[in-house]
């Protein structure tokens, strides 16, 4: 997959991102990848739709995707292994306006992740279900990913409990924490995680060429 920056094309998204992984409460690695993440290997999952968007002059609205990855527990070592899959429904343009953003290739916060990843495996185009509760996001791509977020409960129960101040490439300094379960097999990364690391966001990213 070719890697070089786009550097040419503007674009901007907004949306929803929500994530989980095998790390137990806060994943450290989420904190700052230099910080030393619970297990032998971070494996989870990034879920993004796509609310509001263009990239170029293709509109993004409406998209879902999947980013799955499998990364060592210091993350910032590098050598992960990523999974991208983009909602079957897309057009031509939006699947590639998508996988452009999401390996990092319209630069923008992906562009830095991109920079710890060894191996893209082969964008799939797959039917991507995301469901948004009042209190819990769904994920479900039949027969591969199968994962739910539940907020953790606060002293004030209308509220989610929140990080505040936080800085995250791809999620805004606000995030809400929760709690995930997912099954997730696509061939190459599997993971099962029960009560693990969970958050969600709503992202704003942005990109204009100089």
């Amino acid at each position: 997959m070719n890697q070089s920056i786009e550097t040419n094309v503007a674009w901007w998204a907004r949306g929803l991102i929500f994530e989980n992984c095998s790390c137990q409460a806060v994943c450290p690695g989420h904190v700052h990848f230099d910080q030393l993440c619970y297990n032998d290997r971070c494996i989870g999952y990034w879920a993004i739709r796509f609310d509001e968007g263009t990239f170029a002059d293709t509109d993004i609205a409406g998209v879902n995707a999947i980013i799955a990855y499998d990364s060592p527990p210091h993350m910032i070592e590098g050598n992960w292994l990523e999974a991208i899959m983009i909602d079957e429904k897309t057009t031509g343009p939006q699947r590639a306006a998508v996988e452009s953003i999401l390996t990092g290739r319209a630069g923008g916060p992906w562009a830095i992740l991109a920079g710890f990843v060894s191996e893209f495996l082969e964008t799939r185009y797959v039917p991507i279900l995301i469901e948004e509760g009042e209190k819990t996001k769904r994920v479900v791509i039949d027969g591969i990913l199968d994962s739910t977020i539940t907020e953790l409960k606060g002293r004030d129960r209308s509220k989610p409990v929140t990080f505040n101040n936080m800085y995250n490439q791809i999620h805004p300094p606000e995030q809400a924490l929760g709690t995930g379960t997912s099954h997730y097999d696509d061939g190459s990364i599997r993971f099962d995680n029960t009560g693990t690391h969970g958050l969600y966001s709503y992202f704003e990213w942005t990109v204009t060429p100089e």
